[in-house]
């Protein structure tokens, strides 16, 4: 295991930088996505709903299926990865999002109404800021979802460290097959918690003060 890791360990960290990119960027794509959609839909009681249903039901959608669907009309490469683990980053994030949004105390937007600041500064200013803890958590609850889905997707030659995943499972049971599963799946686990690490600070940083808990 050390040999194959010293002789390819430029490789893996390349693979690794690659892999925490591609999670890293789908994911603020998913939060400005999934931020914009609530702050559409979370004043109607409908259109939350619709909106929540979508987010439980496209969990269910296998990624590995999807990935492969996608193959047809985007090819090989980067654009079914980022497609796929930007859909299913959003999810979780909109679910989120809307709850947030709609626990908002009405009384808190009608002061802030009240002293003359519009709709979209409301909502900018004061609703996203008090609702932001809880779009975090299921930024937070993304970013460990996605780590595994951004390796399935090198099923379609995406970039990560799903390719040392699968170049060993085709191969099973020839030489360093084993070695290079171990590094794929120990490496997304590492990078997992890297970023989850990286959003509690975060959270520490942009909550304001006054709804810390």
């Amino acid at each position: 295991m050390w040999e194959f890791v010293g002789e390819r360990y430029r490789q893996i960290l390349f693979a690794a930088w690659q892999h925490f990119s591609l999670v890293v960027q789908c994911l603020i794509l998913a939060t400005i996505i999934a931020v914009v959609i609530a702050a559409l839909v979370y004043r109607s009681r409908i259109a939350s709903s619709t909106a929540n249903s979508i987010s439980a039901i496209g969990l269910t959608i296998p990624s590995f299926a999807m990935i492969g669907l996608l193959i047809a009309p985007m090819g090989f490469g980067v654009p079914p990865a980022v497609t796929v683990v930007t859909f299913f980053a959003a999810l979780p994030i909109l679910r989120n999002a809307v709850v947030g949004l709609a626990g908002i105390p009405p009384a808190t937007v009608e002061s802030a109404r009240g002293i003359g600041m519009s709709r979209f500064r409301t909502l900018a200013t004061v609703e996203i800021p008090m609702a932001w803890p809880i779009i975090l958590t299921g930024v937070r609850v993304s970013a460990q979802m996605v780590m595994g889905v951004a390796a399935i997707a090198a099923y379609s030659l995406g970039p990560g460290l799903g390719g040392f995943i699968f170049s060993g499972l085709s191969r099973l049971g020839g030489a360093n097959a084993f070695e290079s599963v171990v590094v794929g799946v120990v490496g997304v686990i590492l990078l997992a918690f890297i970023l989850d690490l990286l959003l509690v600070g975060l959270g520490r940083l942009t909550t304001p003060r006054g709804i810390r808990v």
